[in-house]
């Protein structure tokens, strides 16, 4: 049987530094391999037409073209490259916008090998990394606030993005709008862990949603979820 090629990684973070250490780990492992490094976004949407990765480990902050921008570029370019968002602690602004710019997720520039090269398999299998702890901490930051007692404050959301779904795909949208696993969904609403990610499927088919992180964005976006909730 035939092994399945390696993941074909390109990085892309304005400190050299920093791709040394992530190059390191990710080619050392025997289903992963570099194929490029990028010291700003403009470079990185050059090397992601030129080189065709399978997932580009995109940094925010960078001169000539930030990563916000360069993840736009490369997606609307039609590449099949999956983007994953590199992130600092404290939650760079631009990362919102990067996720509905089609990004496939974030990580925090601070994980752990472990988490850094799950999530990439993640990634590169079609799934979208979306944390939990720092989802919620992400979404409440960046959105507007509704008002309370829902009064003349902002209050973008709308309902009618998910008319197409159930009550219970509606519960279940929710709960991944806060950032919850599948465990945890299941628990929380009594269901099999298969049940949910049945919902998920269907959640994903009925809006036309590519991935988990879209689905936490439309939770937000259809006021299932609140900040600060």
């Amino acid at each position: 049987m035939t092994p399945d090629p390696p993941i074909r990684l390109l990085l892309a973070d304005d400190q050299e530094m920093v791709r040394v250490g992530f190059r390191m780990v990710l080619d050392a492992q025997p289903d992963m391999t570099v194929i490029g490094e990028a010291a700003d976004g403009r470079q990185a949407v050059e090397m992601a037409a030129e080189l065709t990765p399978d997932v580009v480990l995109m940094d925010i902050r960078m001169p000539h073209t930030d990563g916000l921008q360069a993840t736009r570029q490369i997606l609307t370019a039609g590449s099949g490259a999956r983007v994953l968002v590199l992130t600092t602690f404290d939650l760079d602004e631009y990362v919102h916008s990067a996720l509905r710019a089609g990004a496939s997720g974030f990580l925090l520039k601070d994980a752990g090998p472990a988490e850094l090269l799950a999530g990439i398999r993640s990634v590169a299998s079609g799934d979208a990394v979306v944390a939990p702890s720092a989802t919620r901490r992400l979404l409440e930051r960046f959105l507007p606030p509704r008002a309370p007692g829902g009064g003349d404050g902002p209050a973008p959301t709308d309902p009618s993005l998910i008319a197409a779904l159930t009550d219970r795909e509606r519960e279940v949208l929710g709960c991944v709008g806060e950032g919850l696993t599948n465990a945890e969904i299941a628990a929380r609403l009594y269901l099999a862990e298969t049940t949910v990610k049945t919902h998920i499927g269907h959640i994903l088919a009925r809006l036309g949603l590519r991935d988990r992180v879209q689905m936490v964005i439309t939770a937000y976006d259809a006021g299932l979820v609140r900040p600060g909730r």
